[in-house]
């Protein structure tokens, strides 16, 4: 039964880090119900209950990105349930920093960016309808991005193992399917793939505020709040970097946040005045100081790019069914 006094909000990789704090900072206002789209949902809802969120606050809903079946399946659920929609925040991503040889999605696609990108790309497309029908005068969509895919941050000049750069989306235009595994069409690096997907994430973000904000007045943006050098998104990196990383990211560069302070910068860009500026890409100054007020970061080079914003926008319609 919705619960129509209460704005709905949809939470990809809300089981865990970032996206769980953000859900438990939302569900504690009292005015919004989440959606908790995860893989795991046993472990979602076991999480729910371990951060204080009350029942009546959320539900869980199987969605794995990688899947462009379970992306349908996921809509199809929450269009079932009844509810409007006035917020979807992409929040999920997978970092496998390791991997010698790419993993394939269950569509044949590297894994990384059809997670990250790929699958985000099809949800936003989809849900666009769900957030255009809703009746609230403010509706919002928020895409996660990251610093080290913005050459002009101090975190993202740093070249290793290599810095983001989608070429001319070659791999794309070929089909991205193997031997096929970056979006550049070169040779395979985990990292850079990573970084690849999170520069998509911004480009789709821009391009989503230049095609549909003016017609529909939804608010598009995105954020990097600060680096959760603890987040499980590390979990499939060296033992010793995962000791590591926080305390340089605490003592060293000061960029370190906590996940409950990332959540709740997340929180605000669904639901603070300040934040209704569509197209914009948020951060921090310094990152560890909850009360520091937050400005527009500008973006790289290839972020800004609008050509190939559009070029990507095709591209990933066609890579994942759209067109």
């Amino acid at each position: 039964m919705a619960q129509n006094h209460k704005s709905t909000v949809v939470i990809t990789g809300a089981s865990s880090g970032v996206g769980l704090h953000a859900a438990k900072a939302l569900a504690k206002t009292g005015q919004w119900y989440v959606v908790m789209a995860c893989r795991d949902l046993s472990k979602a809802e076991k999480v729910a209950q371990e951060v204080g969120m009350a029942k009546d606050s959320y539900t869980v809903m199987h969605l794995d990105l990688a899947s462009l079946d379970s992306v349908r399946r996921f809509v199809n659920t929450f269009r079932e349930s009844g509810r409007s929609l006035e917020a979807l925040v992409c929040n999920a991503a997978v970092y496998l920093p390791l991997l010698k040889e790419p993993m394939r999605s269950p569509d044949g696609y590297e894994l990384s960016v059809a997670t990250n990108h790929l699958g985000h790309f099809l949800l936003c497309n989809i849900m666009l309808e769900d957030l255009k029908q809703s009746p609230a005068a403010d509706k919002r969509l928020v895409i996660l991005g990251t610093v080290t895919a913005n050459p002009k941050e101090l975190g993202g000049k740093i070249p290793i193992p290599a810095p983001p750069d989608l070429g001319n989306l070659q791999g794309f235009e070929a089909g991205f399917k193997a031997p096929i595994s970056m979006i550049n069409g070169k040779k395979f690096k985990s990292g850079k793939a990573y970084k690849d997907s999170k520069l998509c994430n911004v480009l789709t973000m821009r391009e989503l505020h230049r095609r549909y904000h003016e017609s529909t007045g939804i608010v598009f943006s995105s954020l990097y709040p600060g680096c959760v050098a603890d987040t499980p998104l590390f979990r499939n990196h060296y033992p010793l970097f995962q000791k590591i990383f926080p305390l340089f990211q605490k003592n060293i560069t000061g960029g370190y946040v906590s996940q409950d302070l990332a959540g709740e910068r997340v929180a605000a860009l669904v639901k603070d005045p300040e934040y209704k500026e569509s197209g914009m890409y948020w951060s921090w100054g310094n990152r560890q100081k909850k009360d520091r007020q937050s400005f527009v970061q500008e973006v790289s080079d290839e972020a800004s790019d609008d050509d190939k914003a559009i070029k990507l926008w095709e591209l990933s319609s066609k890579l994942v069914g759209l067109a």
